[in-house]
């Protein structure tokens, strides 16, 4: 078992997104020239509408700017707190709903770790678990100090690297577990050897699945952070993208333009691989599973996001079924809420999209405009203070709040208002 390690400072040779994203450039040339997918009909009959029904209202609440040097790289939410990740290894903490719609710049706490950026952040509890491109993954623990009501001052402990210094021990002396990574260079398997670049965590909560540069998928234990089982050369490239199911399906997207799942059986020691969905015609960046966990979206740097469902009678087998179509470059992050989909792209904007998957039929509902350069990460919530809210306004229309990250090193808070029928 060996690992095609790639000796570059980003690790990817044949991914040219990777590099895109860590130098901040404008996007190649191969990445808004990609060909159409001709063969996968669009679901997005009006995609060149911003906003086909007049009662979507969307606009930006607030620039969060804090990282001023360095571009915004992963974010994640967590009750009242947003937490991001930036290029030049820093994490803050956000107030989640600001106070004000002016430039917030003050209302974040910091802590510095590691080396590069920091590519992906998970919730578990009061853990924090952060992956990097100095091929680690950290593990903090988050104390919150409540000195009145509207201070909320956010600590962080650094509590494990992963691998742990316990977890590599156990396995050093033992030949089966050294794999080799360079042609004089072994290690064990339970490390990383390139950028760690998405997380992902099980429902309960119990595992970590983190997915890297070096094209393995491992599994850890949440609870004493030891390294349970590594997928070697899992894609024939670099892998970006993780996400997992409540029935305990993991989907990888990688730069080989493939979308793997995986699956653990009864009685089995280890993931199985039981589809591999081929569709997109260049690397895959990003996953999202819609609410009911039925359809998978995935986003390429074709421009293009694809729908895939499960086909009934068939053991839960994944189809795509068409393809969203309007972004004019890459697309980087994905996030579901309710029915709506969010993409970011590198075209600048965030589009949301909103479907039936029954009928197949999906719509551009808005474009939000405003970031200066690529979408690297979104999130987005119910916007449940709105939405409790009496007004005759907030009785017709549902309110969500979306959370960008990009390049520009700015973080944008949006909301959108949407009819409740």
């Amino acid at each position: 078992m060996e690992y095609q390690y790639h000796p570059s400072s980003y690790g990817v040779s044949s991914s040219s997104h990777s590099n895109h994203h860590q130098q901040g450039s404008t996007t190649p040339k191969s990445l808004s020239s990609q060909r159409s997918l001709v063969s996968v009909p669009s679901l997005n009959h009006h995609h060149h509408l911003h906003t086909p029904n007049s009662t979507v209202y969307h606009h930006c609440l607030t620039t969060l700017k804090g990282h001023t040097s360095s571009y915004i790289s992963s974010l994640t939410l967590s009750g009242k707190f947003l937490y991001t990740g930036s290029s030049d290894r820093e994490i803050r903490s956000w107030n989640r709903i600001p106070e004000n719609s002016s430039n917030n710049n003050n209302n974040s706490n910091t802590v510095l770790t590691g080396n590069g950026a920091v590519k992906s952040l998970v919730i578990q509890s009061n853990k924090l678990f952060s992956a990097h491109q100095d091929h680690k993954i950290r593990v903090w623990k988050i104390s919150t100090n409540n000195n009145n009501d509207n201070d909320h001052d956010q600590k962080y402990t650094h509590v494990a690297t992963l691998p742990t210094l316990g977890d590599r021990a156990s396995k050093i002396l033992i030949p089966k577990n050294q794999v080799q990574i360079r042609r004089h260079k072994k290690c064990t398997w339970v490390h990383h050897v390139d950028t760690v670049s998405a997380l992902a965590l099980s429902r309960d909560g119990t595992l970590l699945y983190s997915v890297s540069w070096d094209r393995t998928l491992k599994i850890w234990k949440t609870k004493d952070f030891t390294c349970l089982e590594s997928l070697a050369n899992a894609h024939d490239d670099a892998i970006n993208a993780v996400a997992v199911s409540y029935d305990g399906r993991v989907y990888t997207g990688s730069a080989d333009k493939k979308i793997k799942v995986w699956k653990k059986f009864a009685g089995e020691k280890k993931h199985t691989l039981i589809e591999t969905l081929e569709k997109h015609n260049s690397g895959v960046n990003a996953l999202a599973l819609s609410s009911d966990e039925n359809v998978v979206y995935s986003g390429a740097c074709d421009r293009a996001i694809l729908v895939w469902e499960k086909k009934e009678g068939d053991d839960g087998k994944m189809g795509v079924v068409g393809a969203l179509r309007g972004h004019t470059k890459s697309i980087l992050c994905l996030s579901v809420v309710a029915d709506l989909v969010c993409s970011g792209s590198a075209d600048t904007t965030i589009r949301i999209w909103r479907g039936c998957v029954d009928s197949h039929e999906y719509s551009c509902l808005a474009v939000l405009e405003g970031h200066r350069a690529s979408i690297k990460c979104i999130s987005a919530v119910v916007d449940c203070n709105n939405n409790n809210n009496n007004t005759s306004q907030s009785e017709a229309l549902l309110s969500f709040l979306v959370y960008s990250g990009g390049l520009d090193c700015d973080i944008k808070v949006w909301q959108i208002l949407l009819p409740a029928s």
